[in-house]
């Protein structure tokens, strides 16, 4: 592998345009942010049913899943570093049209993604009282958490080989099969979750474990959908079962030195969010509450802006593994004024629908007060995330520069975002929405640095060999 860190200048004397005038940039990026938006958006969508056929059901069994849905979140982020390393390496292949080495970057990443799933199924099998217990002080609420994880720990094996086969696809720009995946997850989970938690149609009234087995269900078939995909239909990579599990370690090295940052940073992240969550719940259940109810609402909103990300890092990387170098520059700067317009649309609009969201959840008035707070402080950290995260971890990683991204996120959260929420919570005890406000302000805060560094265009590295 070598790096390449000048470009060359941009041909066109106006390169100081916002938005590129190459139509095949249009045709690659738009459609590409539709399917994989789509694709998060039905993803989200099933935590969005649990979340408000919980809220609609208790309190408390919506407190006790968001719980195990802090561990979720920190094995997605892991999850999701070793998809982007996927991405990253295997899109410059892509771009020279080289499926060979794709198939062996799959087949490490599927290691990683497995072994994983396994480290989270032990765990969550093995002390499960332990890590629910690290982020509340409530036995009500880890009771509720306990029922809900006995049947949760086996979605972690089946994700973590669809969400690298998801990945693996997005690299060679094939991603209408995760949206058809993804929204057969919401019929089974939505119609399994009314017959489960409530006890309609004859079935048993469960409550947090009838939704538990619903997601168990809808796992299971998303699974199902992407292997047969991956074997049976897709025309691009044709992987054979023995490809995807076969043991060649000729790219481990390259996979490794990709992926690392970008793992390393999931998992740190991870962590820094179930803090968030700790800091929150030892201040009361309504805030755990509140907190769950926000943040699922607020990422539906911003799913666009997140989806970006996946996008500006294949797009990215092909156009490097293409070679053509002069287009780097227009190509960033176009991505970055998509970014903000998206990140100020989406803000907007969460803002003016909070209300009539919140008004649908069975909750105390207390809780409701909380999540319109914590909303409206969200509603203007969306533009900030929409911008700093597709630049930091689509631009900059996708263009080979994983560490930058690793090194940013984990600098914010661990000398600010945590200790300054601490003090909030627990020295200052300052009203929860000013303890909010320190978790979330890194999203704004980040931009300044990811959009110097951007701008700069030293980032760009050529991984192929």
């Amino acid at each position: 592998m070598k790096s390449y860190t000048r470009l060359p200048r941009d041909r066109d004397p106006k390169f100081l345009r916002i938005f590129t005038r190459d139509k095949a940039f249009y045709r690659t990026f738009f459609p590409l942010l539709l399917v994989i938006a789509l694709q998060q958006l039905a993803a989200l969508t099933v935590n969005l049913v649990d979340n408000l056929m919980l809220g609609t059901y208790s309190e408390l069994a919506l407190s006790g899943a968001t719980l195990v849905n802090q561990l979720q979140f920190v094995l997605q982020q892991i999850a999701a570093g070793i998809g982007m390393g996927i991405v990253v390496l295997a899109s410059q292949y892509w771009g020279q049209r080289r499926t060979g080495p794709i198939k062996k970057i799959i087949s490490i990443g599927m290691k990683f993604g497995i072994a994983a799933g396994l480290i989270f199924f032990i765990l969550s099998a093995f002390m499960p009282r332990t890590l629910l217990s690290l982020f509340t002080g409530d036995e009500a609420v880890i009771e509720e958490g306990l029922r809900y994880l006995k049947v949760m720990r086996w979605t972690y094996l089946l994700f973590a080989v669809s969400n690298t086969l998801m990945y693996a696809l997005q690299s060679v720009e094939t991603a209408m099969i995760g949206t058809v995946m993804s929204l057969s997850t919401i019929v089974i989970n939505a119609c399994l979750n009314y017959c489960l938690i409530y006890g309609r149609f004859g079935a048993p009234e469960l409550g947090v474990t009838g939704a538990a087995i619903a997601t168990l269900t809808s796992r299971t078939v998303e699974l199902l959908i992407v292997l047969i995909y991956t074997l049976y239909i897709d025309k691009k990579l044709r992987m054979k079962l023995r490809e995807i599990f076969s043991l060649d370690g000729t790219y481990l090295r390259d996979y490794v030195k990709v992926a690392t940052p970008v793992v390393v940073s999931g998992l740190l992240w991870g962590i820094a969010q179930a803090a968030q969550t700790a800091v929150l719940g030892h201040i009361s259940a309504q805030v755990i509450a509140a907190n769950s109810i926000a943040v699922t609402v607020s990422q539906v909103f911003a799913v666009f802006g997140m989806a970006c990300a996946n996008v500006a890092s294949v797009v990215t990387g092909k156009t490097i593994g293409e070679g053509r170098l002069d287009m780097i520059r227009s190509y960033a700067k176009t991505m970055q004024g998509i970014f903000l317009t998206l990140g100020t649309l989406l803000g907007i609009l969460l803002f003016l629908c909070k209300g009539p969201i919140v008004g649908i959840y069975r909750i105390s008035a207390e809780t409701r007060s909380l999540s319109l707070q914590f909303l409206t402080i969200l509603s203007v950290t969306t533009i900030g995330s929409c911008y700093e995260y597709p630049v930091e971890g689509g631009i900059i990683g996708g263009g080979g520069s994983t560490k930058y991204a690793a090194m940013t996120d984990n600098l914010f959260m661990w000398l600010f975002t945590i200790p300054s929420a601490v003090l909030s919570a627990f020295v200052f005890h300052f009203p929860p929405a000013v303890t909010y406000c320190c978790l979330k302000a890194d999203q704004l805060l980040k931009c300044i640095p990811n959009s110097i560094v951007c701008n700069r265009f030293r980032w760009v590295k050529i991984l192929t060999r």
